[in-house]
């Protein structure tokens, strides 16, 4: 019996949401950026981002593989696929004293909603605890398994 496919499985939710929670933490450190990048000679403000988790697949060969040799490994964990940019509409706001202001006195802030990502945040939280957990359950059952051969 093979106990490191679940504490491969748990390793790879660990990772990606802890990921997470580093770009969620980025969100809301630049909710009030509106100088993030530079475009086409003009700043641009910050744009939320978000994570995008898919399962790990492995390629044919790799199963079939697996299979002539008698493994059996079903699933293998998540991977982060990719980090999107959130294409919301930015938010104005009237701030004609602020140096990043347009003609009409609008500067265009991020579309970071602190609400949302404290939300989000704490979704990230609760899947990396509920992860240690089943982490936690599979050592004690190995443990169990080895005071029998004792």
């Amino acid at each position: 019996m093979n106990f490191t496919g679940s504490f491969n499985i748990s390793a790879s939710a660990l990772t990606a949401q802890r990921f997470r929670m580093d770009v969620i933490s980025s969100n809301i450190a630049n909710a009030e950026t509106t100088r993030a990048k530079v475009e086409n000679g003009v700043s641009v403000p910050y744009r939320r981002k978000t994570v995008v988790m898919e399962p790990m697949k492995q390629s044919f060969d790799a199963m079939l593989q697996a299979k002539m040799n008698g493994s059996n490994q079903p699933v293998q964990g998540v991977k982060i696929s990719q980090i999107r940019e959130d294409q919301a509409p930015l938010k104005p706001v009237y701030n004609p004293e602020h140096p990043d202001a347009n003609a009409e006195g609008y500067v265009f802030m991020p579309n970071v909603d602190i609400t949302k990502e404290m939300v989000d945040l704490i979704s990230a939280s609760r899947s990396y605890e509920a992860n240690v957990t089943a982490l936690n359950a599979t050592k004690a059952m190995v443990m169990k398994a080895l005071e029998i051969g004792r």
